[in-house]
């Protein structure tokens, strides 16, 4: 066995560091990845969707979508909009679930204003609403979702929208 470092260059070892640094994610998509992985915790047979409020770099709040704190997970019961042959994005009154967007502002309270959402979907037109009356200044989107309306919402508010991949 030789020494540690044997056989390095401790140059290259240096340049490597810089080339990985170089490669660091910026912060919006290490805000996605976070929204992504906070969307498994979803119960919705449809959609897996997570939300994180951030401001200055810090995590105010987390949601994700599913069944009001204690009523059946649709995971347990089935979909009631699935059972009704509702499409995506229509009649939102049918769904028992609370959307991930909604549970994040509810979590963040007043400290949403001034704050960015991140949202592996588009935002619904309800939820688009509740964003702009929180304060939220801007809207990181990645995913689709089929109504567009929400999106309209928040670009007559002047809330800065996001897309990413």
């Amino acid at each position: 066995m030789g020494e540690v470092g044997e056989g390095t260059n401790s140059s290259a070892g240096h340049a490597k560091t810089r080339e990985q640094r170089n490669q660091r994610i910026d912060w919006d998509e290490y805000w996605m990845n976070i929204a992504k992985d906070v969307a498994k915790r979803s119960t919705c047979l449809r959609r897996q969707i997570g939300a994180v409020i951030v401001k200055d770099n810090v995590i105010i709040s987390t949601g994700y979508n599913g069944a009001p704190r204690g009523f059946p997970h649709c995971l347990d019961v089935g979909c009631r909009r699935d059972k009704l042959n509702i499409k995506s994005g229509e009649r939102h009154e049918e769904c028992i679930g609370v959307h991930a967007e909604q549970n994040a502002l509810i979590q963040a309270g007043r400290d949403a204003a001034g704050a960015t959402l991140y949202v592996n979907s588009y935002p619904c037109k309800i939820c688009a609403k509740l964003i702009i009356n929180a304060g939220i200044r801007r809207v990181v989107m990645s995913g689709e979702y089929s109504d567009r309306e929400g999106l309209e919402f928040l670009r007559k508010a002047g809330i800065e929208l996001t897309f990413l991949e």
